[in-house]
């Protein structure tokens, strides 16, 4: 007899939804909150805590559709078995205009396409109604319709060019693989994710956004000058017309070895017009460098993803829960979209400790920006972004711990307090 795999999937699912819907109504409640946080009194201004507010609750109300709606048709597909009844469609329509769907990878890619096709369809009115109802009635959309449709058309061409090749030769790996697959796809995903974070900031990231270079000048004096007494590599320093799509703002690092760059949002110059604030922000930034933060992440996520192929080479030959599913066939493709249902838990799991890992590395990386001598300007800064950015202010304790993998403000700015009061003793 056959194990229920589908039905603990689909109950799992629903547990997960009521959870996760609990831990929305207590954020919904506290956003609801008329006053600011004691620690924020006299910090942030009325006027910014009264949008701020706005704007939260308008996403809480849009999360709460959203996610009833992706729930509903999630069930939907698997209990139906929808899937099943695609890859069967896409595989007579490959052999309707010519080619051979006995070939997995032909098949597995037709069945892709339609997928991707399915996902922008449905996920269309969410993105339209996010970027242009609520992110415009709060003054953060700066793009037009025709930006909009050129973006998404851009990602479309770009996932048709990058994922045959990608598929393709996992595809090859997995029935070729033998004892050692775990390893080989490992290897192949390593090397991706290598490749992709060389080539993504140099030739993918300009088709979106434009990046010129950091004008001469004392901002850029101060931030080589914090670059060379950390001794980071600093090779190119750009600025990304972030404007051109919102007015939220950011900064961040990337390169390998001796070839790092920093890239800032134009934006972010625009709101701190204290420069020794966004110096304090590239502080912070320098500081999970320094301390190697980016490099244990990375670790750690190629350590999970090693683990979850394990996983996969245990279950992919399991005739029983791709029958589960609904699936006759069992391709690579439709092992690891089951093996990816059937370890939802431990995602969730996962997820929940690296946020709790990522909290720790930022509480630790503002303790560098402030031994660095930016205390000042740091705190400055988080409560400008925090005012710009219209970020919540009020955060419930619960929802924060399981989805935010950066600490809310109070916390950020109690521990930089802290650290102030034990160098006075």
């Amino acid at each position: 007899m056959a194990l229920p795999y589908l039905e603990a999937v689909l109950c799992f699912m629903i547990l997960l939804y009521i959870f996760e819907t609990y831990l929305n109504i207590r954020q919904h409640r506290a956003l609801k909150l008329p006053t600011l946080p004691k620690p924020l009194v006299g910090v942030i201004s009325g006027e910014k805590f009264e949008r701020s507010r706005a704007y939260s609750l308008d996403k809480s109300n849009f999360n709460f559709v959203r996610e009833a709606v992706t729930i509903t048709s999630d069930i939907i597909i698997l209990y139906y078995k929808v899937l099943p009844w695609f890859w069967k469609k896409s595989g007579e329509l490959a052999t309707n205009i010519g080619l051979n769907a006995e070939n997995e990878i032909i098949h597995t890619l037709a069945f892709l396409a339609g997928v991707m096709v399915w996902s922008q369809i449905t996920d269309l009115p969410f993105s339209l109604y996010s970027t242009f109802v609520i992110e415009a009635r709060h003054g953060f959309n700066k793009q037009t319709i025709w930006l909009f449709i050129r973006d998404m058309i851009k990602g479309i061409l770009l996932s048709t060019l990058l994922a045959p090749p990608i598929v393709s030769a996992i595809i090859i790996i997995v029935q070729n693989g033998g004892p050692y697959l775990a390893i080989y796809l490992w290897g192949f995903m390593f090397a991706l994710a290598l490749l992709m974070m060389t080539i993504y900031p140099i030739m993918i990231a300009p088709l979106f956004n434009k990046f010129t270079p950091l004008p001469e000048g004392t901002l850029r004096e101060k931030i080589e000058k914090l670059a060379d007494s950390l001794k980071f590599p600093l090779k190119k320093l750009f600025v990304v017309d972030g404007s051109t799509r919102s007015s939220h703002s950011n900064a961040y690092m990337y390169g390998f070895f001796k070839n790092k760059r920093i890239v800032l949002y134009d934006t972010l110059i625009q709101q701190c017009t204290n420069e020794n604030e966004i110096v304090s922000v590239l502080a912070h930034e320098l500081g999970h460098w320094k301390l190697n933060h980016t490099a244990y992440s990375f670790v750690a996520v190629q350590l999970l993803t090693f683990l979850q192929f394990g996983g996969y080479t245990l279950v992919r030959n399991s005739k029983d829960l791709f029958e589960s599913f609904g699936f006759e066939d069992q391709s690579v493709i439709i092992g690891l979209i089951i093996f990816m249902h059937t370890i939802i838990p431990v995602q969730h799991l996962l997820s929940f400790c690296l946020n709790l890992v990522s909290r720790a590395f930022e509480f630790q990386a503002d303790a560098f920006a402030k031994n660095l001598g930016y205390a000042p300007e740091l705190r400055a800064a988080l409560v400008k972004l925090q005012e710009e950015n219209l970020s919540a202010m009020n955060t419930d304790p619960w929802y924060s711990a399981y989805h935010y993998s950066h600490p809310p403000l109070v916390e950020r700015l109690s521990a930089i307090e802290d650290l102030d009061s034990k160098k006075k003793d």
